[in-house]
């Protein structure tokens, strides 16, 4: 029988359910909250965090749980929780308040409201009581109570000054375009910012970033600059051999603490390994090193084994990084652990692969990479072959994943996201054609359907399914990152569906999203909870943003499906965000794919076909963003691209290579025209 529980205990969401036991008398986000708070005169205190967040749990282990900081609570506040990833646009204006006010942000997000939504005071991690040159809790509530009760008119002031402050960053269109200046722009200051020694960029907390990755990959096909591969092929390989990566059971965490990419923060979200699988698949497709080709593999093994609900076909959003109450517990090892698990020969192998000491690298216990051992030198060590070493290598790991599967396993966020699942979905598909592994596929599919089949209500895609509930309604996120896996899983499978399903959704996207005036697409449907603004983002951080993805998805199916207007949105978003990207070119890396793409020259490819045609697999296996392709029989796929009409088939199959409005003359050598664009 729990002591406390709370309003909360309603909810489906996990991280709220984490918090229903809390002596906190905690609400959701709702309008009951905010009318407790003006009916009682009190402020609203609000918290944001998400279920696998360590620092949300020592601040719900520190002060939520803790009678002294509730009382404080629940006699001076209301107190509502949010979880992040079901309400990102509550997340979004919350943190940007706080990065104004204090100038970092991160989660927990603590900020302190007028119980008309205001915000006046803002930060993340509160010890209970004051320290790190924090304030604690014990001080801070009771100061800022007495400030709403007897400062009424400086708070609400305050209030008023955040919100004009987030209400001036309106996006204004420029009669400028983006052009290839800014390309060149940020990729010099990608070079300012790549890390030589070790691979990616900046120096620590560090962060994968695997849409500028992507972004150099597209640079490097229009200018042929070696530096721009040269980056992405340290920054991969090293990932490869890091602790970022889980040397023994796949998947990526979420970022590394150290320069080297030795110690992660162990936590494993949904949306990191479909990012870096998009990453790992096109430098594949483009330098068909095996290593990316294992990378894929074991990363999608991981999530069907991990984070693929067998169910529904769907995946779950994240992998704490906490077990038995401490980080990494799950993926750490003593050094006796492995003298215990192996014989002697082979425990001398795994320790001095994974240079396994006495002392460990994190906590006394030694967190698994091969930094830096190279598979070469291991070999050469072990005087065997480059081929016997790898093989006793994964040989160890499996007998390594086998024992580690005996701990007590870190806590998963089981809420199926739309949008992570877009990601995840396209990654499958592309990963299925480039590998020529129709598993991947069907994987890709199996998840499109349940989407498709639950997560609309009444016609309005939703954030986020758990336990039966749908909840919340989609953001740009959701519908961008759903197309990206709509025009993938045409790519990969070549049926109409999946057309359809595209162009009705970007139909939808543009009546809820778009902004006729100034362009670009709101964070927020117009059919959506009022909040302090109405957002609308561009900046790629460790997410690439709605709007960015939109205008890479835009351009693919407006040149797949000839449609004007997709194509003229596109050129008016370029615009509207112009004078922002300008001023720091390479925060926009998801973005300028599309300038990059349209750069090297958008090609449509159109066959016309009774029957299969094998050629396309050169299509589907190739680094060729720049190309779109449409392929089948012309009476099937002219209800989806009108242009047809006049596009005759002559024998078995026909193929038109279109580029700049115009096409050369259709050929029915399909080899030879497609080898042509490669």
């Amino acid at each position: 029988m729990q002591k406390y529980t709370n309003a909360l205990i309603h909810e489906k969401s996990p991280y709220l359910l984490q918090h229903a036991h809390n002596p906190v008398n905690w609400y959701p986000w709702g309008e009951e909250a905010f009318e407790k708070a003006r009916r009682e005169n009190k402020p609203v205190f609000v918290s944001i965090g998400y279920s696998t967040c360590h620092w949300c749990h020592v601040m719900e282990k520190e002060s939520f749980e803790d009678e002294e900081v509730a009382d404080l609570l629940n006699r001076h506040f209301i107190a509502i929780k949010v979880d992040r990833e079901e309400r990102p646009d509550i997340d979004s204006i919350y943190m940007r308040v706080c990065q104004m006010m204090t100038n970092h942000g991160g989660w927990p997000l603590n900020v302190f409201l007028t119980p008309d939504q205001k915000p006046f005071y803002a930060g993340t991690y509160f010890p209970k009581n004051s320290a790190y040159n924090r304030p604690g809790m014990m001080d801070a509530l009771p100061q800022l109570a007495e400030k709403f009760l007897h400062e009424r008119s400086f708070v609400e002031k305050v209030g008023e000054q955040v919100v004009k402050g987030l209400k001036a960053s309106v996006h204004i269109p420029s009669d400028s375009t983006i052009d290839e200046a800014t390309l060149h722009q940020a990729f010099q200051q990608l070079v300012g910012q790549f890390d030589p020694v070790y691979g990616g960029f900046g120096q620590s907390p560090k962060f994968p970033m695997p849409h500028t990755l992507t972004f150099l990959l597209r640079y490097h096909r229009l200018t042929n600059n070696d530096t721009a591969l040269l980056m992405v092929e340290k920054t991969l390989d090293s990932l490869a051999s890091s602790g970022l990566y889980d040397q023994i059971g796949g998947g990526f965490a979420r970022y590394s603490t150290d320069q080297q990419w030795m110690i992660p923060h162990f936590e494993k979200m949904l949306y990191d390994q479909g990012l870096l699988l998009h990453a790992y698949i096109e430098a594949y497709q483009m330098t068909k090193k095996q290593r990316y080709r294992e990378i894929i593999e074991e990363s999608i093994t991981f999530l069907i084994r991990e984070m693929r609900d067998s169910q529904t076909g769907a995946f779950y959003s994240a992998i704490d990084a906490d077990s038995e109450g401490a980080e990494g517990t799950y993926y750490v090892w003593s050094k006796e652990e492995i003298t215990n698990l192996f014989t002697e020969e082979e425990a001398e192998f795994v320790c001095s692969a994974y240079s396994i000491t006495e002392e460990g690298n994190f906590e006394s216990k030694n967190h698994l990479h091969l930094i830096p051992t190279e598979i070469e030198e291991l070999a050469k060590r072990s005087k065997q072959s480059v081929e016997e070493t790898e093989t006793k290598l994964k040989k160890c790991n499996e007998k390594l994943l086998k024992e580690r599967q005996k701990r007590i396993y870190p806590h998963v966020d089981d809420k199926i996201l739309t949008s992570w699942n877009g990601l995840i979905i396209s990654a499958l598909a592309k990963a299925g054609r480039t590998l020529q592994n129709e598993t991947f596929t069907e994987l890709a599919e199996q998840a499109a359907l349940f989407i498709h089949e639950n997560m609309y209500e009444t016609e309005r895609l939703m954030v986020r399914y758990r336990e039966g509930e749908v909840k919340e309604k989609g953001l740009i996120d959701d519908y961008a990152f759903l197309l990206w896996a709509y025009n993938d899983l045409y790519d990969a499978t070549l049926k109409v569906d999946y057309l359809t399903k595209a162009k009705a959704l970007a139909e939808n996207m543009t009546s809820l999203f778009w902004d006729e005036d100034k362009g670009g697409f709101f964070f927020t449907g117009s059919d959506a909870e009022q909040l302090l603004v109405r957002e609308k983002e561009v900046y790629d951080g460790a997410l690439p943003s709605g709007n960015s993805v939109a205008v890479c998805q835009l351009l693919r199916l407006g040149h797949r499906t000839g449609n004007e207007k997709l194509l003229q949105m596109v050129e008016k978003m370029e615009r509207t965000f112009y004078s922002l990207i300008r001023m720091q070119a390479s925060s926009h890396t998801q973005f300028l794919q599309a300038r990059l793409e349209q750069a090297i020259g958008i090609k449509e490819m159109v066959v016309l076909t009774k029957g299969k045609v094998e050629e396309i697999q050169l299509l589907k296996t190739s680094f060729i963003p720049e190309v779109v392709w449409l392929v089948g029989n012309k009476n099937e796929l002219m209800p989806h691209a009108d242009f047809l009409e006049s596009y005759d088939q002559r024998g078995e199959s026909t193929i038109y290579v279109c580029k700049d409005f115009a096409c050369e003359r259709p050929s029915m050598e399909i080899k030879k025209a497609i080898e042509a664009v490669l």
